[in-house]
């Protein structure tokens, strides 16, 4: 080690509070817990937090972490219903496209990098996209070639041809099964739909368990069996990752497209397949939201800690599924969403939705190639002339501009490094450029200000344990102009206040009203189902919308925006709660075309 990483190294050990000694002799051996580690009542902080560092991903998990890039496929019969949440009543003759073609799908994905796609196999309609034997309610029931179709066959086979890899998601819970609810017969049908999807479409790399449900507080009652789920997925796919409810790859806690800026990927929290997790989390004061789900505070109290790291799912539309009336985000949009989520310790999963004709619409397909050229070009010339890893330090370019560090640790090793900063080299001496908290598997830091330096390093300032941090990268990123209010063509205006189980948004004047956007409120019980009316005087109201649905709204309350099929001239919205106990909480406001 020379004299200058030793002095880093050095002030390292100082500035960081160290909960354990560092081995640092290159004959010690760590002890390493996969995936979950106990943490014993009468340990210590200081021994909590060891045994933290020493927690480490499976090869399954790790592989799914270095993936960084997943896609979504929402497509079935809510693609020609133009809903988010079916009812499960719908007439499987309805599914009909006329052009589906899985290699456009999977060839668009793989062009644009992604390296895994994941189907919704069957959302909560109950509506199967393969011939299942457990149900009618199927592609087997529909005009699509003569009930002869199957498309997780044909995005299996795309996927062979271009190398994708394949995931599956199985929604537990089902508006059109009339076992739903018989706890037992259900959990068998749903046994049976999961062994098809394992058995017969070769390797499966990843399973996903949706939470959503919708029944309310006098709906059916399920008790689903998470223990024989997962006993069925290890059986039959040994290397995929369970996701969302279950204990491989967790929930970021938002459909927005952002990761945390503090993101563990070792944490207290519990996953919810097990019974004990509701109280146990609640005893922490901790769920799948909160703020930091792994900080020290948390550690002291929890019973154990395990690996269980952040996905980032989120649409390129307002929606789920397809709608005529939607556009894909901007590309400043969804460079900040890669920025928020690969760029913070996760893996992003994007939806994609196919139309009714069965292809990624042409609007999408362009935004993901300029995405996909987006990243290429920032990403692709690292500044970095050369790396000294004992030290954390770099060579760069001479008077490199720079205003992005990517940093990485080793995670086989633990997630290690709670808060570091960046300093620059520069006019003799080192600046402070950029400050972060947890590093992971993947951070990308963004500085506030462009830095013309020599050389880079990183100070780890608190870290749990001998921190393993890779060589770390520079690049000068340019972020595309700001386009995020040229996403819609529409106004927002309007103040709303409730009026019995309506909620209404006054424009101030007559307008071409185009849709709403609607807020839940924090705290309180969102509206769910409604319809929408709007008014030129305030008295006579015109229905513009029949019952539609604020999809997933209960789990991720975050504003829906609707646009109607053609605007209308109007003053005064409403949207009238038809659930079954009707509110009107929340906040309203009018898009108007420009």
């Amino acid at each position: 080690m020379n004299g200058f990483a030793r002095k880093t190294l050095a002030g390292l050990l100082g500035a960081a509070s160290m909960a354990v000694m560092i081995q640092c002799s290159p004959a010690a051996k760590e002890k390493y817990y996969e995936k979950v580690a106990s943490l014993p009542t009468e340990a210590t902080l200081d021994e909590r937090v060891d045994i933290a560092s020493r927690t480490v991903p499976t090869a399954n998990q790790l592989a799914w972490q270095d993936l960084e890039l997943t896609a979504f496929l929402h497509f079935g019969i809510n693609t020609f219903t133009d809903r988010e949440w079916g009812d499960g009543k719908e007439d499987p003759a309805l599914f009909n496209p006329s052009e589906l073609d899985a290699e456009q799908w999977v060839k668009t994905l793989k062009d644009a990098g992604f390296k895994l796609v994941i189907l919704t196999a069957k959302h909560h309609d109950g509506f199967c996209l393969w011939p299942t034997q457990t149900t009618d309610h199927s592609v087997a029931s529909s005009p699509w070639k003569d009930g002869k179709g199957d498309v997780v066959r044909e995005l299996r086979d795309a996927c062979d041809k271009y190398g994708m890899k394949l995931g599956i998601y199985l929604s537990p819970w089902d508006r059109n099964s009339p076992k739903y609810g018989d706890s037992e017969a259900y959990n068998d049908q749903f046994v049976a739909q999961l062994t098809e999807l394992l058995t017969n479409y070769g390797k499966i790399d990843e399973v996903w368990f949706d939470g959503a449900c919708g029944e309310g507080p006098n709906g059916k009652k399920q008790v689903y069996d998470w223990p024989r789920f997962r006993k069925v997925m290890e059986e039959l796919q040994p290397e995929a990752v369970l996701a969302i409810t279950g204990d491989d790859v967790r929930w970021v806690g938002n459909e927005g497209g952002v990761g945390r800026e503090t993101e563990w990927s070792v944490t207290p929290l519990m996953p919810s397949i097990f019974p004990e997790s509701e109280a146990y989390n609640d005893s922490l004061g901790i769920n799948a939201m909160a703020k930091n789900i792994g900080d020290r505070e948390m550690l002291a109290n929890a019973k154990e800690v395990r690996w269980w790291p952040s996905e980032v799912d989120v649409s390129i539309r307002p929606g789920w599924f397809y709608h005529d009336s939607q556009q894909p985000k901007s590309l400043a949009h969804m460079a900040d969403i890669y920025l928020s989520s690969v760029g913070r310790n996760s893996v992003l999963l994007l939806n994609i939705p196919p139309d009714r004709r069965g292809l990624i619409a042409d609007a999408d397909v362009a935004r993901l190639k300029e995405f996909r050229q987006w990243i290429d070009a920032n990403f692709s010339d690292d500044l970095v002339a050369s790396a000294d890893s004992a030290s954390m330090s770099a060579a760069l370019r001479p008077q490199s501009k720079v205003n992005a560090v990517v940093l990485s640790e080793d995670i086989r090793k633990g997630q290690r490094v709670e808060t570091f900063v960046v300093e620059a080299w520069s006019d003799g001496a080192w600046n402070q450029v950029a400050e972060g908290t947890t590093i992971g598997n993947k951070r990308i830091l963004m500085t506030d200000d462009d830095v013309v330096a020599d050389s880079l390093r990183i100070r780890v300032t608190s870290t749990r344990n001998t921190p393993h941090v890779r060589p770390l990268k520079a690049y000068y990123v340019i972020k595309p102009d700001d386009l995020a209010a040229q996403e819609t063509e529409f106004n927002v205006v309007g103040k709303s206040k409730a009026d019995g189980a309506a909620l209404v948004s006054d424009a101030g004047r007559e307008a071409m009203v185009a849709g709403f956007i609607y807020e839940p409120s924090k705290g309180q019980v969102p509206v769910f189902r409604y319809v929408a009316e709007v008014s030129t005087d305030g008295i006579a109201w015109k229905r513009v919308k029949t019952t539609g649905e604020f999809g997933n709204v209960f789990n991720n309350p975050i504003p829906q925006r609707v646009v109607f099929a053609s605007p209308v001239k109007a003053r005064w919205l409403r949207i009238v709660s038809v659930d079954d106990e009707p509110k009107a909480t929340g906040k309203l406001e009018i898009l108007t075309v420009k």
